[in-house]
Formats: C-alpha cells, structure tokens, sequence
C-alpha cells in the first residue's frame, strides 16, 4: 500500500482514517520490530501505542523523506530505545527470551526446519543491539541500505559494516555449533 498523499497533508485530511490505514498495513511489522527490540510481549503492545499515537500526532509533519514504513520503524526503534533506557526497566529482571513452539504433526523435515529457526533466531538474539536491529531491518523488513542508514540514525557506510558485521557473526556461530556437532558425532 502507497502512502504517498502524506507527503501533501493539510489539516482538512481525516487522520483517524489515516492512522486506521497505517494500523492495518504496518502494525504487525512494529509490533514485531518493538518485539524483537525488547524481548517481551506487554513491552511491545505498549511500544506499538506510542508508536501509532506519535505517528497520529505528527501525521501532518511527515515530510516524505523516506518510505512511511522507514518512517514508523524509526519511529519504532526511538521509542523502544527509550523504553529501555527508563528507570524503571533497568531495575527489572529481563527474561532470556524462549521461542515458543507449537505442536505439529511430527515429520521430520518439520522438526529439522523448526530447530534450526530456533538456532538461528538464539544466535541473532545473543548478537549486540546494534548488529541485531541492522540485520533485522535489513533481512527481514527489507530496507535498503539508505533507509536503513536512516532508521539507524548513522552513515550508510556505518549501516554496511554493522550489517557486514551481524551476518559475520551469526555465520561464524553457526559453523562453530556445526564443528561442535560433528565432533560429537564422531566420539
């Protein structure tokens, strides 16, 4: 969906429609970022308010420098960092985050597939702020290396490295887990 009539706002546009629109078209993919940004559930239902509350508040100062979803993922990122950084969040125990599974008819390739996701998503959980929000924005949101820059707030050289940096990282992560594997395997 194309928001770009926002650029051109006035005060005469009804921004509840607006807002009902970005709601439906973003709001699973800021509810997922605050998700992935905060590790817990109640934190990214609040997180996802503020974010579409700001967003109604500023509807008519969006300039349309970038794409409305860089714009509500920004948005997204600033909120939770403030989130994290309050008083009262740092004083609270923060639980490792679980993936949760669901049962399934058991097939094997199904099995494989979900341990795996699992791996992956463990790996990507352990890795810094920085490189976690790069390769998530970058990989699963699909932001070009501009909008990503933008969303960051740093240099699009700087969003490279941290992107070229994460996916280092899991990858190397993987390879030790697998030499881990066959190790055992073979004793």
């Amino acid at each position: 969906m194309q928001f770009d009539y926002l650029k051109h706002v006035t005060d005469g546009l009804d921004r509840n429609a607006v807002l009902d629109e970005l709601m439906r078209a973003y709001g699973k993919d800021v509810w997922n970022f605050a998700y992935f940004l905060t590790h817990r559930r109640e934190l990214a239902d609040d997180i996802a308010q503020d974010v579409f509350i700001k967003a109604y508040e500023h509807l008519y100062s969006f300039r349309g420098k970038s794409s409305v979803k860089t714009w509500l993922l920004a948005i997204t990122r600033n909120t939770a960092r403030d989130v994290l950084r309050s008083a009262w969040i740092r004083r609270v125990t923060l639980m490792p985050f679980r993936q949760e599974t669901t049962s399934h008819p058991s097939a094997e390739q199904e099995s494989i597939d979900r341990l795996m996701t699992q791996q992956v998503w463990a790996i990507v959980f352990e890795l810094p702020r920085k490189l976690r929000e790069a390769l998530l924005l970058c990989s699963h949101y699909g932001l070009s290396m501009s909008e990503l820059a933008e969303t960051l707030q740093v240099s699009v050289g700087t969003a490279k490295s941290r992107l070229h940096r994460a996916r280092a990282a899991v990858n190397r992560k993987l390879m030790e887990e697998a030499s881990i594997t066959e190790e055992e395997e073979w004793t």
